[in-house]
């Protein structure tokens, strides 16, 4: 991790960015990292348009730093994933260790068009499929 003129940078990215959603529909998935990247801008309301608050979690030997964001203009490198932030509370620490990054999709819709609702329709759709197999 690397924090610089407003620039954070990730590195060590996993090659897939993992998501998830509460109530009413709890949805998990993995999707590729470069495909969450290519989604940013898709759909009404999304992140390029409304930029997603985030929780960088920062871990060091002796303490963790939690720093609340507000992530734009996502870029991929190989395995470095890096936005131009905003802080809007707790401070970015001069070195950085282990972290994760929890972006608030709250405000996005779940529609057909984002990552997660194309995946929660999938998932429905071959959930029925199974149902109409099913003898009760």
């Amino acid at each position: 991790m690397a924090y610089d003129n407003g620039r954070l940078t990730l590195t060590g990215l996993a090659p897939t960015t993992l998501m998830f959603s509460d109530r009413p529909a709890r949805v998990t998935g993995h999707v590729p990292s470069e495909e969450f990247l290519d989604s940013w801008g898709e759909g009404e309301d999304s992140f390029a348009d409304d930029p997603p608050n985030a929780v960088l979690s920062i871990f060091s030997d002796d303490e963790v730093h939690d720093v609340v964001v507000v992530l734009r203009d996502p870029a991929l490198a190989g395995d470095q994933m890096s936005y131009s932030v905003d802080i809007l509370d707790g401070e970015m620490p001069a070195g950085g260790g282990a972290n994760s990054l929890f972006i608030d999709v709250i405000g996005r819709p779940m529609s057909p068009v984002s990552v997660a609702g194309v995946h929660r329709r999938g998932r429905r759709r071959a959930r029925r499929r199974t149902r109409r197999r099913m003898v009760y």
